[in-house]
């Protein structure tokens, strides 16, 4: 299975804004963690949407992570930033000739939810953790 950009990103932000506990500005985020700081303000206004990410508007503003974003399920978060993907589009254009009868797609339907689970009982709060926070709080300072 594999992550969208999108949803690394989120998960890189949540960290991010974990390890550092204090207002972050969008282009700090971007220099940091080395994105396009137009994609990035799509994931923080979807990060803020799912309620993990709080935005302070003004000059003095930015962004930082919700209070209760650190006891959030990576797994959880993981589900909501995807959304209702499958590892294959047996729907797709055209559709697959085996899909009346395959039992491929339920396999991987089971998979890839074993893949979330597996990352259900992680927090963001978790993956702070030494050595990781270190280098969080490293990153863009050269």
């Amino acid at each position: 299975m594999r992550l969208n950009r999108s949803t690394d990103i989120g998960l890189r932000v949540l960290m991010l804004g974990a390890a550092r506990d204090r207002l972050l500005t969008i282009d700090e985020m971007a220099e940091s963690l080395v994105v396009p700081r137009h994609h990035l303000a799509k994931v923080v206004q979807r990060l803020q949407h799912l309620g993990v990410l709080e935005t302070v508007r003004g000059r003095s503003g930015g962004v930082r992570l919700a209070a209760s974003a650190r006891t959030a399920s990576v797994g959880g978060l993981v589900r909501e930033l995807e959304g209702a993907t499958e590892v294959v589009d047996c729907e797709g254009d055209p559709p697959c000739p085996l899909n009346r009868g395959c039992l491929l797609r339920g396999a991987l339907r089971r998979a890839q939810e074993a893949f979330y689970a597996s990352l259900d009982p992680i927090t963001v709060g978790d993956l702070t953790a030494p050595p990781t926070r270190q280098v969080l709080l490293e990153l863009g300072r050269h």
